[in-house]
């Protein structure tokens, strides 16, 4: 019997939230080859295609991305560079290779004025450069390569990287109050379920014989249920509580304010709820809810 070759995944931006977890998680299924702006700069479609060219990658993993939402409206060139460009190449590469190729994806391709969840089909309309640039970067990406695999995830947070959840603890042990947003709704989607849910459905591919006719497209990928900021800063709030933090405020100095209130460069979807049935249904996934994810990073930060 020939020994099957271990396969070789790349995977981008390993010093972000995402990246770092996918590290953790697709060791187990392959050799798994790392990089960040200094080993390739994404802005550089040429220094892409060498990379990919050189490794030979059977699978691209890729959240690296210009996440910086109100930056963007004013870094639009950059902003297109790593949102859409980069996939772009990254899709033409991996068809050259027959590789999958994984990207990330937001729920700011959607402007946020539907009533009920987004599903997959629904049309998107971006309101800021940052979702444009993502939406181009999806359309790209399934134009170059019929092997991919796109998740639209939102609110992501983690215990690597700056984020929401991170801000909301360090502000509740030096403020008397705070004031937060509560008229937009979606679901804080931890990078590590992101990481964990994207290596089983890479193992799922990995083991299926007839990759022609995997169940490749686009997927919504969060958390199970729905809260608005201000009721994930309550969460956090009652958990550090809980977990013993030193806390200047409790949960009735968090005030709600509406999102005009707090006026932003880049507008925000007020409706960031993704419905993600079709990928439950499609790989036999359960994921898990908001409030669980914020209960196990929270339990990390406090063990760190």
């Amino acid at each position: 019997m020939v020994a099957q070759a271990i396969p070789k995944i790349l995977v981008t931006g390993k010093n972000g939230q995402v990246g770092f977890e996918l590290q953790r998680s697709l060791a187990v299924l392959g050799e798994v080859i790392a990089v960040d702006r200094e080993e390739c700069d994404l802005s550089n479609p040429a220094a892409i295609r060498e990379l990919v060219q050189r490794i030979r990658p059977d699978i691209i993993v890729n959240p690296a991305a210009h996440t910086a939402v109100d930056k963007a409206e004013s870094e639009i060139e950059l902003a297109t560079a790593l949102n859409a460009t980069a996939p772009q190449v990254f899709a033409e590469e991996a068809a050259r290779l027959g590789a999958l190729l994984i990207h990330y994806s937001t729920d700011y391709v959607f402007d946020g004025n539907k009533d009920g969840w987004y599903v997959e089909t629904d049309t998107p309309n971006p309101r800021s450069v940052y979702g444009k640039t993502k939406l181009a970067g999806e359309l790209a990406v399934a134009a170059a390569n019929p092997r991919y695999l796109i998740f639209r995830t939102s609110w992501v947070f983690g215990a690597h990287g700056g984020n929401f959840l991170k801000t909301m603890l360090k502000l509740m042990q030096t403020r008397d109050a705070l004031s937060v947003v509560a008229d937009q709704f979606g679901a804080p989607t931890a990078a590590s379920l992101l990481a964990d849910v994207t290596a089983q459905i890479i193992a799922q591919y990995l083991r299926s014989t007839d990759k022609a006719s995997f169940a490749y497209g686009t997927y919504h990928l969060v958390a199970s249920g729905e809260t608005s900021w201000h009721g994930y800063a309550s969460l956090v709030n009652e958990i550090a509580e809980q977990q013993g933090y030193t806390l200047k405020i409790s949960s009735q100095d968090i005030n709600a304010i509406p999102a005009s209130d707090y006026p932003v460069p880049a507008p925000r979807p007020a409706n960031s709820r993704l419905n993600t049935q079709k990928l439950q249904t499609t790989f036999g996934l359960t994921l898990p809810s908001w409030q669980h994810s914020v209960g196990q990073v929270m339990t990390l930060l406090k063990q760190a």
